[in-house]
């Protein structure tokens, strides 16, 4: 059986107990990019939300299906193909491509579907018409609209006052303002200019919130497990999913619902004009890791506000290395022979309190704390009676299973190779220490020390780690 995960639903604003439609098996779907530009990193803070949720609920023994959306066509990506005169979908697959990379580089799991709004439009004209059919939405010149005042459920998901709704006020922009309640367009007709598709609608392209409906429900079922994204998305656009959706097909569309908080900058709203907006391929050109980027942007509870600040990051960079040394120093300490320093219990205690911290809303800062206060028990006794095999083993696993949900285990890819070059030279170090040429192996020392490595000779060989 699946352990037991709550999570404090949006819609009802209580905290509840997962319980999937189907017994072990959690359809999500999570809002992806708007293909025009590269995501910055408050987007990111979402992704990873999302990763460390998706890991989790595999790791509590969910199986899990996820539906991230490629936004391809709305405003944006129209505007940005015609200044470049490019077709749109040479533009978009430029972003596409962009979006993984990035996705690769912060360790972000791949979801089982990425589908792509412009590859969805005949199920899109499907789902405007049985709102149509329903007495949901009108048509007014050329372009179908949904009539708020037909659903009486609208505005339980934010909370909007629908006292604000003026009677046949329409928006046509795909985003707009959050506080402006009118009837929201599911078909835009055609406009010189802009790519359009000939339907039984009329010629013409989808509104951003149809996008997300028709593909959700198409991939997962009219009712689904969990839906995350945002807090900026709450409102219009999750709130207008939830009527199109419900308002076709009559039934429940989501049980969970999910958002992630904003992200600031050393403490401000991220900005162009105050030179804070930073993408995750700006962070990358400054040499930072981006398994500290990772490590930060995960650190802080989905729920509560993020400041992304240097300092932070300089913090996290120090909480990865923190967890290599002591993974470097497991590999070169032979198990002890005795009873050991480090009890079974202990590994008892740091995965009751690591899930724990996961169940309850997926407090990371707790599952995190967990994990340092293990890395300060192994340490303590790596200093004093060891640590057995059979209690190293376990430790293994359960370090392997953290990975396997917060991903930020130091290993692979560039820090692997820098970690073999280091060890290539304490090699060279400890062969002209044999050959009695010291010059030689102090020359090596200052050199891995100048690289900010400090170096540990132990009766069971050398040991090394980053200095702090």
């Amino acid at each position: 059986m699946p352990r037991e995960i709550r999570f404090l639903n949006t819609l009802s604003r209580r905290v509840e107990t997962l319980d999937p439609l189907e017994k072990g098996h959690v359809r999500m779907y999570t809002c992806g990019p708007t293909v025009y530009n590269f995501p910055h990193i408050g987007n990111y803070r979402t992704f990873l939300f999302e990763d460390v949720l998706r890991r989790t609920l595999k790791a509590f023994g969910y199986r899990v299906t996820q539906v991230m959306n490629l936004t391809d066509i709305d405003d944006k990506t129209i505007k940005g193909a015609a200044a470049e005169g490019v077709s749109l979908r040479e533009f978009t697959e430029r972003y596409d491509a962009a979006f993984f990379e990035d996705l690769d580089a912060l360790g972000v799991e791949r979801a089982e579907h990425y589908p792509r709004a412009t590859e969805w439009i005949p199920q899109m004209v499907a789902l405007v018409q049985r709102l149509t059919e329903r007495g949901h939405a009108y048509v007014q010149d050329g372009s179908t609209y949904f009539r708020i005042a037909s659903f009486p459920g609208y505005g339980k998901l934010s909370g909007i006052d629908l006292a604000q709704v003026r009677a046949g006020a329409r928006v046509d922009a795909d985003e707009y303002e959050k506080e402006d309640v009118r009837d929201f367009v599911l078909w835009k007709a055609s406009k010189e200019g802009e790519p359009s598709w000939d339907t039984p609608l009329g010629p013409g392209r989808p509104g951003w919130h149809l996008e997300c409906s028709a593909m959700s429900m198409g991939l997962l079922g009219e009712s689904f497990d969990v839906h995350t994204g945002g807090v900026d998305n709450i409102f219009p656009h999750h709130e207008n999913e939830i009527a199109q959706s419900e308002g076709a097909t009559g039934r429940p569309f989501v049980h969970t619902w999910l958002h992630a908080e904003h992200l600031f900058v050393e403490g401000q709203k991220m900005a162009k004009s105050l030179g804070n907006f930073y993408t995750l391929r700006d962070l990358l050109e400054k040499g930072l890791d981006p398994l500290a980027i990772r490590y930060l942007l995960i650190s802080v509870p989905y729920r509560q506000k993020l400041n992304f600040t240097f300092d932070g990051l300089h913090a996290a960079a120090a909480g990865i290395e923190r967890i290599g040394n002591t993974l470097r120093r497991l590999a070169h300490t032979p198990a002890a022979t005795g009873e050991g320093s480090l009890h079974a219990s202990a590994l008892d205690e740091f995965e009751a309190e690591f899930d724990a911290g996961l169940a309850d809303d997926l407090n990371t800062a707790r599952a995190l704390a967990a994990l340092h206060n293990l890395l300060t028990a192994v340490n303590q006794a790596l200093d004093g009676g060891g640590i057995t095999a059979a209690v190293g083993a376990r430790l293994d696993a359960a370090l392997a299973r953290t990975d396997a949900v917060l991903g930020i285990v130091p290993t692979g890819g560039a820090a692997e190779s820098a970690d073999a070059e280091i060890e290539g030279l304490i090699a060279a170090r400890v062969a002209a220490r044999k050959a009695r040429d010291f010059a030689r192996a102090d020359g090596i020392r200052k050199q891995l020390a100048e690289r900010g490595v400090v170096l540990e000779d132990t009766p069971h060989g050398t040991v090394w780690h980053r200095a702090k």
